[in-house]
């Protein structure tokens, strides 16, 4: 179960928290923003919150978690390593003003996004480790 519950909060976090906090004036119609650059996050919304819908589907559906972590180690991995690359390409989570949304002096994309990093990978090493052994097995196989 704690596999279920760590995509639905990654999902949570991407297919639905993202859009929210993109769709206005700082990012999709960010008029400092050119078009070009605004069709790109349109995309990468659409995109993101399919891929998040089509996990959810997956594990509570088709009991598939292994792909649906797989898709969710993607998306919220995708957004780490752009922050960490960042410095090579020009990118910032600041806006132009110099302002940060930050929870705890912690970027709250980078606060969200490694949070459920670190769960889905944790909840994939726990299962791994319950099949290994199963005697100490105490109900979940997926």
């Amino acid at each position: 179960m704690i596999k279920k519950i760590a995509i639905t909060f990654s999902v949570i976090l991407y297919a639905i928290i993202v859009p929210f906090l993109d769709i206005n004036e700082t990012h999709v119609w960010n008029p400092d923003w050119t078009p070009h650059a605004r069709i790109h996050e349109v995309w990468q919304l659409i995109s993101n919150s399919s891929i998040g819908i089509l996990c959810l589907w997956l594990v509570w559906y088709k009991k598939e978690v292994l792909l649906s972590t797989i898709l969710s180690l993607i998306v919220t991995g995708g957004f780490l390593l752009a922050f960490f690359l960042k410095d090579g390409y020009g990118g910032s989570m600041k806006y132009l003003d110099g302002s940060e949304k930050t929870v705890f002096g912690i970027n709250i994309g980078i606060l969200g996004f490694g949070i459920a990093f670190l769960l889905l990978i944790l909840s994939q090493i726990l299962s791994t480790k319950k099949r290994m052994n199963p005697t100490k097995n105490l109900g979940e196989n997926k």
